[in-house]
């Protein structure tokens, strides 16, 4: 995730302005600005800051044309390196984009200055843009303008483990899924540079290192890049079977969707399949084959959902059949808002496919007979419902709703109930208002009068940017140790590490359920998880276990912990 917002380059276009002094050196006189620099500036920015921002307007980050002009070297490459820091310092320049955004990038530290420096020098052939013939100006300023409210909800956390880190500056690890194993019922989570490790109480132990297994693996720039998601197979103790889905570099091999050469791929997400005759061994000791490649238009928004329906028994039509959330990989924001539009695309959609079937284009899984698109003309048969921009989690309650959250854009993040063959609208709609994503794409407009004609499915919950800035895919509470969660879908904000609740009996299709605040407090004492976590990007995710016990874990300081109980609010 990419989350959304997590390659915001926040030191683009501001409202205040900054220029040399008369007796100050120009850019070009201060880095290289030759034809190498500039080629290898452009594969960096392709690299590490494409996903999120372009030159002429503003994508999910603000638009970088003329901020080479507007801001000094010096002060270019300290955001760069370290955004929060500059941030926090009080910095007015800096402080001025994050009002506008709320957001905090993740900083570049480990770029060497030279790269830096190229990056700036490219960035330093591109004008302010003029300002866009027939942008708009009716756009809903605040969507969605009652706020929040805070519950009596407080809910005791207990530290169970602290996860391997992958980095030595934070976040320190980019933990970003945990799961059970459906045998033993033990916890394993993975970190997306690479990692997947069994929980055992304090204890970890390495499972699967993605790197060491698929030599062309990347998890560069980020942006939710990397090790992306694992599903154990629901009958795994008796067939072995695994899936995962991870990045790789673009062209590393035929993609088997794919957009044309007309538009650069970034990257490869690639399903796998993983059969072990030793199911309760560890380390992973399996065999592995390519299920199918997709290219990406960006780092962004790729594959980070990978799941079984826990609901269905052998016998059942959908046992065993894989759901895969694949994001619009940033095309939209890109200038390519046909990729993921429509269901005869595989961007911006949920699949489900059999693995152990062969009846797919390339034959390596199958397409279930009962899925919507099959036998449509112009439709991807694997196609379960689509118009998502990334289909964040997808999960399930007890009596059968299937849901999934989607990461929005610039205004707007979604719960939705899925129904097989649905169109959720991206990227034409972003909750329950219109988007134009040739003019204005992080700006939202009223729906028309005719809009039941084009069939979309809306929210049955949503929040605005002004509460936080990507969804945090949930769970609905199923254990019985904490009576006061009985019935409420616990979800939260990616960036922000906010908490939210609906209850799932308000949870209907045609109408908004109310959303309330929920807080945590650890060892006695209420705190936020900005401050548990010691950053402010907190990176927040949340799991649940065999039992139906809920857990949530922070990237920034790879802390796990699980829901104990409740306790009374603070005065």
């Amino acid at each position: 995730m990419n989350n959304r917002f997590y390659g915001y380059l926040l030191f683009a276009a501001t409202a205040i302005s900054w220029s040399c002094s008369p007796g100050d050196q120009k850019l070009e006189e201060l880095i290289p600005m030759d034809e190498a620099a500039l080629a290898n500036g452009e594969d960096l920015f392709g690299t590490h800051c494409s996903s999120c921002h372009g030159f002429e307007q503003d994508g999910i980050g603000p638009h970088l044309g003329g901020i080479t002009r507007e801001q000094p070297l010096e002060w270019l490459r300290r955001f760069i390196k370290n955004p929060t820091e500059v941030i926090d310092s009080g910095d007015e320049r800096a402080g001025a984009v994050f009002a506008r955004y709320n957001s905090y990038m993740p900083g570049f530290a480990y770029l060497e200055e030279k790269q830096i420096d190229a990056i700036i020098a490219y960035m330093h052939q591109y004008p302010a843009p003029q300002v866009a013939e027939g942008a708009r100006g009716d756009s809903i300023l605040n969507p969605i303008p009652e706020p929040i409210p805070l519950s009596d909800l407080v809910v005791e956390l207990e530290w169970i483990s602290t996860i391997p880190a992958s980095a030595e500056n934070k976040p320190l690890t980019r933990i970003a899924k945990m799961d059970y194993h459906p045998v033993t019922g033990d916890l394993y989570i993975m970190d997306l540079r690479g990692k997947m490790y069994r929980m055992q109480g304090e204890e970890t132990q390495l499972y699967l290192d993605m790197q060491q297994e698929m030599p062309a693996f990347i998890n560069q720039p980020g942006l939710a890049t990397g090790f992306g998601s694992f599903a154990f197979h629901p009958d795994f103790g008796n067939n072995g079977l695994l899936y995962t889905s991870h990045t790789e570099k673009p062209g590393t091999a035929a993609a088997d969707f794919a957009y044309g050469d007309s538009i650069k791929s970034t990257l490869q997400w690639v399903v796998t399949e993983w059969q072990t005759g030793q199911p309760l061994e560890l380390p992973l000791q399996a065999n592995s084959r390519e299920l199918f490649r997709i290219d990406m238009v960006t780092g962004i928004h790729g594959m980070q959902e990978l799941t079984f329906n826990p609901l269905v028994q052998k016998g059942d039509p959908d046992y065993g059949l894989l759901y895969i959330g694949i994001g619009d990989g940033g095309s939209v924001g890109a200038g390519h808002p046909w990729v993921p539009h429509g269901a005869s695309q595989a961007w911006g959609s949920i699949f489900r496919i059999d693995p152990s079937g062969l009846n797919s284009a390339n034959g390596n899984y199958g397409i279930p007979p009962n899925n919507p698109f099959v036998g449509r003309e112009g439709a991807l048969p694997e196609i379960y419902a689509h118009g998502f921009r990334n289909a964040h989690r997808i999960t399930w309650t007890a009596d059968g709703k299937m849901l999934a959250t989607n990461i929005g854009q610039g205004q707007i993040e979604s719960l939705y109930i899925v129904h097989a063959g649905d169109d959720y609208g991206w990227p034409v709609r972003e909750g329950t208002f219109v988007i134009d994503s040739e003019v204005a794409i992080n700006q939202v407009f009223p729906l028309p009068e005719n809009d039941a004609e084009f069939g979309y499915t809306y929210p049955v919950a949503m929040y605005d940017h002004d509460e936080g800035n990507a969804i945090s895919g949930g769970y609905e509470y199923q254990g019985s140790q904490i009576p006061a969660l009985q019935g409420k879908y616990l979800f939260g904000d990616i960036v922000r590490g906010r908490l939210f609740f609906v209850e799932t009996d308000d949870l209907v299709r045609g109408r908004q359920a109310p959303i309330y605040e929920w807080q945590v407090s650890y060892e006695g004492t209420s705190k936020p998880l900005s401050e548990l976590s010691g950053s402010n990007r907190v990176d927040l995710r949340l799991a649940r276990d065999r039992q139906g016990e809920m857990y949530l874990f922070t990237k920034a300081d790879g802390k796990v912990y699980r829901m104990a109980g409740t306790k009374q609010p603070n005065p």
